[in-house]
């Protein structure tokens, strides 16, 4: 599922392309990409409008329009965005089509279908929505250490399962969960409560620093994400752990092991990351 480098990369490649643009036509082929909302009313609520601005919240792609309407999207596991012109072949599996006034047009396309769009009408609603669903961005300058262990602070759940709370720490997934877990030493089963202070300002500078690296190398492109022009990003060749099992660790050469925390595959070094003891 793409994170949020990969969103933010999609963001940094349609802003220029997209603000100050207005759509002309807007296709929704795929209903179930906008329930319970009908494709015809989506139609209604954007086509004519200029984008104002193209913006990101967690793994949401956000494009704000005139009069106050907003286009919200996530892509899933298997969306993208593309952007070509008017006259190209259209690809496969193609979801929905956004139609510029200059001439281009920008596709949503979905083999798996489990990507989605809302309009919104209203800053209002718009921050209602995201309350509900996001906590801190950790980009943000109030994603602090002292703001992870206060919300850290009893909670016995595992660490990863609450790295990948959306509702705690908005745009971390399996990936950068699993890099950044390695550069702060820490077991994904340790409970996250029980983390000293230490390892809760070296769990953030790792959650901060493989963001980072994520968006420097434009995303990690595994399996279906592209960039807008079908381009892959490059972080998979920059990973420590995720996705090496068997491999020696890049810090201690231990073979890196492959295990489930919070349901999804989890890459450790057994030796640089101490599993924790089962309680008596």
């Amino acid at each position: 599922m793409p994170e949020l480098p990969e969103v933010e990369t999609i963001r940094r490649q349609l802003a220029p392309a997209l603000e100050g643009r207005r759509l002309q036509a807007v296709d929704v082929r795929d209903p179930r990409w906008s329930m319970p909302a009908p494709p015809e009313a989506i139609a209604d609520a954007l086509r004519g409008r200029e984008i104002e601005r193209v913006w990101r919240r967690g793994k949401y792609l956000v494009l704000s329009l005139e009069d106050d309407v907003h286009l919200v999207m996530h892509l899933r596991m298997t969306g993208n965005l593309l952007l070509d012109d008017a006259d190209a072949e259209e690809p496969d599996h193609l979801r929905v089509r956004l139609d510029l006034d200059d001439g281009r047009r920008l596709l949503f396309v979905d083999v798996r279908r489990f990507g989605t769009g809302d309009v919104l009408l209203g800053s209002g609603a718009l921050a209602e929505y995201f309350a509900s669903r996001l906590g801190v961005e950790p980009l943000d300058p109030d994603f602090t250490a002292d703001a992870l262990r206060a919300m850290a602070r009893g909670r016995k759940q595992p660490v990863k399962a609450f790295l990948l709370n959306q509702e705690r720490i908005a745009g971390v997934g399996n990936i950068y969960a699993d890099e950044a877990l390695f550069r702060a030493k820490i077991h994904p089963l340790r409970q996250v409560g029980t983390l000293r202070r230490p390892q809760i300002e070296a769990l953030r500078a790792a959650v901060v620093e493989s963001l980072e690296l994520g968006i420097d190398s434009k995303g990690a492109s595994i399996d279906d994400y592209r960039h807008v022009d079908g381009a892959r990003g490059s972080f998979q060749d920059r990973f420590l752990v995720h996705l090496r099992a068997g491999e020696p660790c890049p810090r201690c050469g231990t073979p890196i092991e492959k295990l489930r925390a919070a349901g999804r595959g989890t890459y450790v070094c057994p030796r640089c990351q101490r599993r924790p003891r089962l309680p008596r």
